[in-house]
């Protein structure tokens, strides 16, 4: 008999956790698509943004993770189109057969209709956005020197992050030590001129899916860190250097760093009433996307609703999408042998964000126990080593959080790409990388 063509369109947590624990097995071939040539760790994005990691830090080729693996291939390109009639997929660099077709493309920034924000703001979803903040925030502030108009001055002394969940809070605090340890140390000319972060969020609290506990122990953290913490303030627009609220109240500001909401990706030739809100593909216990007979979705592009303990679906964390990919790997193992199949049930050990140097907050299930402070901040370490997907990248991102821990520093400060300046689509645009 031949071998199974399995298609796995993305490489986040998901795809390549599924490609990888399929590498070498018999009767099953591999193509993984992804638009980029690399898989990129999505939790550290912010670091590369705040200059605490260099890319190639949480970063590997697809090529390199597939050597000595025999049955895995690569192929560069974007989904277009699925033609499940015909086991095809059509992409971007042309057309591949398949026999199970799994989708495991993750999410993008949601900016919900707000067509100002979506051209204005600085999103963080992927190592170019990443890259593109940390190049903005390096030129402001050299512009922000010989720039002699104080009103623009002042605007550029004002940061806003939307969104209080662990990617805005997690950027926060990282920019918060930023100003707070080596801003004078770097810019003295700038010394005298305060940079406001503000964090603000329609939400009531921060981190809204964790404790009680986690929530306050943040805020209070980011706040004594000379935070400006705002709840319950939905962002509307923004525009004319202004983020304006729902309520009406506004913030002058240059700089909009957007956190505050993911959506799935829609296809062509998937049916309609396959996705539900959010754009997720609606899923059974074994991953097969509704209305499908071998189209499958795996990580934050799918919900599955038959685990007991997640009624609703699972949270869009990397340990679910790590423990779907291999729970799907076995699966296929399964089917090829001709065996029966396993209902995914998580295994939930917690969630965890970080906040600053030595604070973090852990809410634990095993034992539950809420976690602060320090030892949070360590264990957040440990985790996020272990989950880098290779040796060279935790020992890399080992090194530079251990010289920045000392020097209380960042590791990488370098503006890469053209150094104009302008309106901030204009500098976007200039610093497409």
């Amino acid at each position: 008999m031949r071998d199974k063509k399995i298609i796995i369109i993305g490489g986040g947590f998901a795809g390549i956790n599924l490609a990888k624990e399929l590498g070498n097995k018999k009767g099953i071939q591999v193509t993984l698509v992804d638009k980029n040539n690399y898989n990129f760790f999505t939790p550290l994005l912010y670091q590369v943004s705040t200059g605490m990691l260099d890319v190639s830090s949480i970063t590997i080729p697809f090529r390199t993770l597939f050597k000595k693996k025999e049955n895995l291939r690569y192929r560069l390109g974007s989904l277009k189109e699925v033609r499940a009639k015909e086991n095809k997929v059509i992409l971007s660099t042309g057309e591949i057969d398949y026999d199970y077709l799994v989708l495991a493309t993750g999410t993008k920034s949601n900016f919900f209709g707000m067509e100002n924000i979506e051209k204005n703001a600085l999103p963080m979803k992927s190592v170019n956005q990443a890259v593109k903040l940390r190049n903005y925030l390096l030129r402001e502030a050299e512009r922000s020197i010989y720039t002699k108009d104080k009103v623009e001055r002042r605007k550029m002394g004002n940061i806003v992050i939307s969104g209080a969940g662990p990617s805005g809070v997690e950027v926060a605090g990282m920019l918060a030590e930023m100003r707070n340890n080596i801003l004078n140390d770097i810019y003295p000319e700038l010394k005298d001129d305060k940079l406001n972060i503000y964090l603000v969020d329609g939400a009531p609290s921060v981190l809204p899916p964790m404790s009680e506990k986690s929530q306050k122990y943040s805020k209070k953290s980011l706040e004594d860190m000379g935070i400006i913490v705002k709840l319950n303030k939905m962002v509307a627009d923004f525009k004319d250097d202004k983020v304006i609220f729902k309520d009406g109240e506004s913030i002058e500001t240059k700089t909009l760093i957007w956190t505050a909401g993911v959506t799935g990706m829609k296809f062509e030739g998937l049916p309609e009433n396959s996705y539900e809100k959010g754009n997720r593909l609606q899923v059974n216990a074994y991953f097969k996307v509704q209305n499908t007979d071998n189209i499958y979705a795996i990580g934050d592009a799918a919900v599955l609703k038959t685990d007991p303990d997640f009624p609703k679906g699972h949270p869009q964390l990397a340990s679910v999408a790590t423990q779907q990919g291999k729970r799907l790997a076995k699966n296929f193992e399964a089917q090829v042998k001709n065996e029966e199949p396993e209902a995914f049930i998580y295994n939930d050990k917690g969630t965890m964000a970080i906040i600053g140097r030595s604070k973090a907050v852990a809410d634990l299930t095993t034992p539950k126990k809420t976690m602060t402070g320090w030892f949070a901040w360590f264990a957040w370490l440990f985790v996020h080593l272990f989950l880098l997907i290779n040796y060279r990248n935790r020992i890399s991102t080992m090194w530079n959080w251990t010289t920045a821990y000392f020097s209380k520093g960042q590791a990488n400060g370098l503006l890469i790409g053209k150094t104009g300046h302008g309106s901030m689509p204009e500098l976007k645009k200039q610093n497409e990388v």
